[in-house]
């Protein structure tokens, strides 16, 4: 595959893209429904977070280099972010993992890429500008690669984003004024932990701690199921056991050192909507709390492009491939299989909420904020796919020089192939969002905008 065939998008493998959708809902909570096509439609970078579906069908009709690696499988710039290591240190890296799968490397690159166009379009940037963003991040994805190319598995595998007491490195590149919006972000971030969330999400009744309810966007258990109301912490801890079976011994100790008070069925993020996400309030022998969120788990956009023996969770399947990507993971990263309110046997994976974890809002960066990210992200996605995948085939097929045409020989390098295809990719996904527009307005699907 020529370095410069990157740039072509091939005819669209999903020519009715609310189909698409419509066909993801079944599975789905019909109440909440309206709220993904609500928050889908708000711009055209909101409607691409929520399309890793219709990108996937689009990648699967062209050709591939065949080297494979574990997959994000929606490495759009939002899916990169903070949080926490065991060791309490902050980290930066991919923050979502639904979609993980084994698949050509290149399919992540580009899902970034185009993300970054349309992130620059929305934010009004011209069109030189947007391009250099965009190639100055696919040019971090191939020159990292080339680095980690050269280095052992135990180095690429010890490699950290770690940020820096007082971003010194952040605070050399930005300007004041970006500089200072990022560092607000990092601090931001470290307040987010159980303690802060529940006093947002939860009231006191009889002297515990339970979930309030805001429905449709927060319901507690007792709300939707109240006949189990007085089975609940029963309930709730044949939930737990699966789970508890998934950790490492030594957290298994942790773990137990808590109980489950309550539960509650919360809509998270804008493509997940829909899909069964719950918190599960637990304190320790002390009363103090403990946030953790377990999120339904179904098969990857991916799995039906990409032949590939599945798991036989499909919790384990976004654990598995989290584990392998990130350079630390979440200490309580689990999963399970359990029969829901409603009976249905259902997988989830199940992690801390809000353990120091903080993102930019994309919508709002400058040119050189989101110039910095764009990078950070390139290098990150590359060290999550040396890990899994052949870093030196990688690099060698892409280049380590300026240019980059090493591997195709052909004069056009992977850096502006990649930045076409994200220019090409981003005026399909405008007329994607034009017709999940329609048919709002046609009646077709619903839409709340006000959540």
């Amino acid at each position: 595959m020529p370095l410069a065939s990157h740039a072509h998008l091939a005819p669209s493998g999903a020519p009715d893209v609310v189909a698409v959708l419509e066909e993801q809902g079944h599975a789905r909570i019909t109440e909440l429904l309206p709220v993904r096509y609500g928050r889908m439609l708000s711009s055209p970078f909101a409607f691409y977070r929520g399309a890793a579906a219709v990108m996937a069908a689009d990648l699967a009709a062209g050709s591939d280099t065949g080297l494979t690696v574990q997959l994000c499988g929606d490495a759009h710039v939002s899916n990169f972010g903070l949080f926490a290591s065991a060791e309490r240190r902050h980290l930066f890296d991919l923050n979502d993992f639904d979609e993980t799968w084994p698949g050509p490397f290149e399919w992540d690159v580009k899902r970034l890429a185009a993300s970054l166009e349309i992130a620059g379009r929305g934010n009004g940037l011209r069109r030189k500008r947007r391009r250099a963003i965009t190639k100055a991040a696919v040019r971090s994805y191939r020159l990292s690669m080339a680095e980690f190319a050269s280095q052992t598995a135990l180095e690429v595998w010890y490699a950290r984003p770690e940020l820096q007491p007082g971003l010194p490195r952040l605070k050399e590149a930005l300007p004041k004024s970006a500089w200072t919006a990022a560092r607000k972000v990092v601090v931001k971030s470290r307040s987010r932990d159980s303690l802060a969330a529940l006093g947002k999400l939860t009231t006191v009744v009889d002297g515990q701690p339970r979930f309030v309810s805001d429905p449709p966007l927060l319901v507690p258990v007792r709300d939707l199921a109240p006949e189990l109301a007085e089975d609940l912490e029963e309930w709730l801890a044949r939930i737990l056991e699966q789970y508890r079976e998934s950790l490492q011994a030594d957290r298994r100790v942790l773990i137990d050192r808590f109980r489950v008070v309550d539960l509650a069925r919360k809509a998270v993020g804008v493509g997940s909507v829909g899909t069964r996400a719950w918190l599960l309030l637990m304190l320790d022998e002390s009363g103090d709390p403990l946030l953790l969120q377990a999120k339904e788990a179904v098969e990857s956009v991916l799995a039906a492009h990409l032949p590939w023996p599945p798991l036989d969770n499909q919790g384990r399947r976004v654990v598995e491939g989290q584990r392998l990507m990130q350079a630390s993971s979440d200490i309580l990263l689990g999963w399970q299989r359990t029969a829901g309110v409603d009976g249905v046997e259902r997988d989830y994976y199940i992690r801390q909420f809000r353990d120091w974890k903080g993102g930019f809002e994309i919508e709002a960066l400058d040119e050189p904020t989101l110039d910095q990210l764009g990078q950070a992200c390139g290098w990150t996605l590359a060290r999550a796919h040396a890990r899994s995948g052949d870093r030196r085939d990688i690099a060698a097929y892409l280049g380590s020089g300026e240019r980059g045409t090493e591997g195709g020989g052909d004069g056009v390098d992977f850096d502006e192939a990649v930045a076409d295809f994200a220019v090409a990719y981003a005026d399909k996904n405008d007329g994607d969002h034009a017709a999940l527009a329609v048919a709002v307005e046609s009646g077709r699907v619903p839409a709340r905008r006000d959540l």
